[in-house]
């Protein structure tokens, strides 16, 4: 009986004593373990950092320097009576739209009214409207853009198939433009077609071309492009 109880109370001692152990394990071994661990890992950490920052540097710089979204035109073409323009007021579809510029040279928009187009470039265009827009909303974002060409046109006149004006919306030569007029008549002067085209500052120079010499192979040079407002003279 006696052996019996010192065997239970060795059983109980041991016991206790791994009870102890596992409580010293948690509360001091295992704590400084994981804190060992975590001053290991941030050097690491750190790298990353220190090699991810020069990365977000450049990227904030990119950002900062990018250049903003250019508008989908320049500043050289001159607007004109017939032109089809497309209108854009940023987070305000009610006035944007589509409008023709009248012959009267001016167009018609919701809270803006009649404002003169014809004579302005686009960007001029769009300074005018935002301006009239201020008395309505906070900083308007206008976008003018010229959607169809009509004002630039050139004549062809005389002793062609259907002489008139026709739009200059591509490039267009003598013969292009002769072609389009529906061909020369039957009693045409090949040799004495010209061009009159108009001098900056006002008058007229006169261009000759030999249609004659051009279906044979001859001064082909003579075959200029047309620019705006030219007339081909077929006597």
């Amino acid at each position: 009986m006696v052996k019996v109880q010192t065997m239970q109370v060795g059983i109980k001692a041991a016991k206790e004593s791994m009870r102890r152990r596992i409580i010293h394990v948690i509360m001091f071994v295992l704590p400084a373990f994981v804190l060992a661990s975590i001053t290991t890992a941030q050097p690491a950490a750190g790298g990353q950092s220190g090699s991810a920052s020069p990365q977000a540097a450049t990227d904030g710089s990119e950002s900062a320097t990018a250049p903003s979204a250019t508008k989908p035109h320049d500043d050289t073409f001159i607007i004109g009576a017939d032109d089809m323009l497309a209108i854009n007021v940023w987070k305000e579809p009610d006035v944007s739209r589509t409008v023709p510029v009248r012959s009267d040279g001016k167009i018609s928009l919701p809270l803006v009214g009649e404002v003169t187009a014809a004579g302005r470039t686009p960007l001029q265009l769009e300074k005018d409207i935002s301006a009239k827009l201020l008395n309505y909303m906070t900083d308007p974002e206008v976008t003018v853009i010229v959607q169809q060409i009509n004002s630039e046109k050139y004549n062809v006149l005389g002793q062609v198939a259907k002489p008139g004006a026709y739009p200059l919306i591509a490039t267009t030569t003598i013969v292009d433009a002769i072609a389009t007029a529906g061909g020369l008549k039957d009693f045409a002067k090949k040799k004495g077609i010209y061009i009159l085209r108009q001098i900056p500052g006002g008058g007229e120079t006169r261009i000759a071309f030999n249609y004659q010499d051009f279906i044979k192979g001859k001064n082909s040079d003579q075959n200029i492009s047309l620019k705006p407002h030219d007339t081909v003279i077929v006597p």
